[in-house]
């Protein structure tokens, strides 16, 4: 991950800190320690620093709970993720998927302030009922304001903060349509983002607007995500595939090899093969054409130079919706893949890059 430094895991969780993490690290620990030598003056020399450093780390250590609390409901509900990431502006918990239904939806996305209030109350009244004072007691206290804090911003309705995830669940469970969700959510977000941005800039803050910018790009991201994938949801592979493209019997010549490759000259490098019955059985490298003369293509056939040891693509149904087949382009680091029909028959190749095509040209489906 570019940037980021793996510390280990969590629960099975891969961990990172982010290079922009450490610039926190040292503003917030400059103004913690600041702020202890100012209110004790007791303490001298590193003492204040050391102490503004370890409120620093436990400040972390509370967005790292935070994002814990989400990634632990979504993984009890069988989501994998991925990593959690401490950067510039707090923490990300990174899902391989979404929740399946809204009610799943609001269950991630309020554990983490959920975790947040917990630690606020837990550190309140333990400042209140344990007998600690001076240095111990300002940290502590400090702690749970941060904690309160990062709760109540975090649930600001939108995305992407928890409370515009939890919009996004109420939306889609009174409309049925999770893109809806996202929509409204992520317009409230770019709402509250310009709110930041212009405040930022009557204030002379600049945090305040980089937090607004932020937000902003996060929420303009969910509203292009959203288009698209509601724009895939409405077509599945057979929408997009020309069937027998990029395929070709094993008893078919060379000569038919090559006819079927003309149009394809320099962009495609294999066919895939069938047997009788429509079952791909290997692929052949339009190179190996080579090999034999010219003159006896019309008599070869293509089970002749068939290569059924080398990988072939995963296979995949003509009746899948294409947002899950581009989910698993994504997932697996895929340009193609084979497509069937029901009862195994091959219908072609489909090419990540066709499924791009497909969406600028922006075919209605069938």
């Amino acid at each position: 991950m570019n940037g980021n430094f793996r510390l280990g895991s969590l629960f099975g969780i891969p961990f990172y800190i982010n290079a922009s993490w450490f610039l926190v690290l040292l503003l917030v620990t400059w103004s913690y320690g600041n702020g202890l030598a100012s209110q004790f003056p007791d303490l001298t020399g590193v003492v204040p620093w050391a102490l503004g450093l370890g409120s620093a780390v436990l400040l972390f250590a509370s967005v790292l709970a935070h994002e814990l609390g989400h990634s632990l409901v979504a993984m009890r509900q069988g989501i994998e993720v991925k990593s959690i990431t401490l950067f510039l502006f707090g923490g990300l918990a990174s899902l391989e998927e979404e929740s399946k239904t809204p009610f799943e939806a609001f269950a991630v996305a309020i554990a983490g302030p959920a975790v947040s209030i917990g630690l606020w109350s837990l550190l309140h009244f333990a400042g209140l009922a344990l007998p600690i004072s001076g240095p111990t007691a300002a940290i502590v206290g400090l702690l749970a304001t941060i904690n309160l804090y990062l709760a109540l911003f975090n649930m600001i309705p939108g995305l992407p903060l928890d409370g515009g995830n939890v919009l996004k669940a109420a939306v889609w469970k009174f409309t049925n349509n999770r893109y809806r969700g996202i929509r409204v959510a992520a317009r409230a977000g770019q709402a509250v983002a310009y709110v930041a941005m212009i405040s930022g800039v009557i204030t002379i803050s600049l945090w305040t607007l980089l937090i607004g910018w932020f937000l902003l790009q996060n929420a303009s991201r969910a509203l292009q995500s959203s288009r698209i994938q509601e724009a895939l949801s409405q077509y599945t592979v057979a929408d997009v595939i020309a069937e027998g493209h990029l395929v070709i019997g094993r008893q078919d010549s060379l000569r038919q090899l090559a006819n079927q490759a003309i149009p394809f000259q320099g962009k495609v490098k294999a066919f895939l093969v069938t047997d009788e019955q429509g079952q791909m059985v290997g692929l052949v490298e339009l190179e190996l054409l080579k090999t034999v003369p010219t003159a006896q293509w019309p008599q070869v056939s293509v089970q002749e130079i068939l290569q059924p040891t080398v990988e072939l693509p995963q296979v995949v149904q003509a009746s899948q919706s294409l947002l899950d087949v581009v989910t698993l382009f994504d997932q697996e680091k895929m340009q193609a893949l084979a497509v069937i029909k029901e009862g195994g028959a091959l219908v072609g190749l489909l090419e990540k890059a066709a499924v791009r095509r497909h969406l600028e040209r922006g075919i209605a489906p069938a």
